[in-house]
């Protein structure tokens, strides 16, 4: 008996063993990444503005009298003081676009004392104005990885499908990212669930992925957000102006294959 059993109870072993690798092998291949681009080309070439507008809530369109963008060793400097943002000149579809940030120390009106805020706006369509009709990569402390649909954009997360209009309070749809906790609007918060943001001072990756009704999230490489069923494929791209100060570098975009 001893000699029966022990080979049954080794290729018994052995077949939950390779059963598990196998398992572990599909959920590795099935997990989201970025697919295959061209070379990553500089959006932001880290001298000056070129193929950018500025957008200033008060100001207008290409009127900065505050320098509230500003080119700072290659690196671009936002103040926060108005509400805006740095827009490309040109649209996209179809790309992949990784940048770098981190968090200045101001904060100006409405956000004095709450969570600081920013983020990255993308497929823009129609007049452009603060908040006007687009996706956008969410960055915020203690949020950083969500999504907003404004102004009649949509997409399905989760198996949820989210629908903004074009006004009014649907018009602004906020998506929690993976795992995120509860926000907690004050100055410094970090989510104590699921932050996948680095501690404030650090540079932070963020990926992005439109590919075709298809949107992907990464923080620091981490899966943010996989979005389907988007409504809306291409448009300009946004650097946020959201009451707090924010630089961002190595802004590179590359198209996908």
């Amino acid at each position: 008996m001893r000699t029966q059993i022990g080979p049954l109870i080794l290729r018994t072993f052995g077949m939950a063993t390779l059963g598990l690798m196998l398992n572990v092998a599909a959920s590795a291949q099935a997990k989201p990444s970025i697919p295959p681009h061209g070379k990553l080309v500089p959006l932001f070439n880290g001298k000056d503005l070129a193929g950018f507008d500025t957008l200033l809530e008060k100001q207008g369109i290409n009127s900065d009298p505050n320098k509230v963008f500003q080119v700072e060793k290659g690196v671009l400097h936002i103040s926060g003081q108005e509400f805006g943002g740095l827009v490309t000149q040109k649209e996209y579809e179809n790309y992949y676009l990784r940048a770098e940030f981190k968090w200045g120390e101001k904060t100006y009106p409405p956000r004095d004392g709450k969570a600081r805020d920013s983020g990255i706006q993308y497929n823009i369509t129609g007049p452009l104005k603060v908040w006007p009709r687009m996706m956008e990569f969410q960055i915020n402390e203690g949020g950083t990885g969500d999504m907003w649909v404004v102004g009649g954009t949509g997409a399905t997360v989760d198996g949820k499908v989210y629908e903004s209009v074009s006004s009014g309070p649907g018009a602004y749809i906020r998506i929690p990212h993976i795992g995120r906790g509860p926000l907690v609007n004050v100055t410094g918060h970090r989510d104590p669930v699921n932050d996948l943001e680095r501690p404030h001072g650090r540079w932070n990756v963020l990926e992005l992925v439109v590919d075709h009704d298809r949107v992907m999230y990464f923080v620091n490489g981490n899966l943010a957000i996989l979005g389907t069923n988007a409504n809306t494929t291409k448009g300009k791209i946004l650097f946020q102006c959201e009451g707090s100060e924010v630089y961002f570098r190595n802004m590179k975009i590359a198209m996908l294959r």
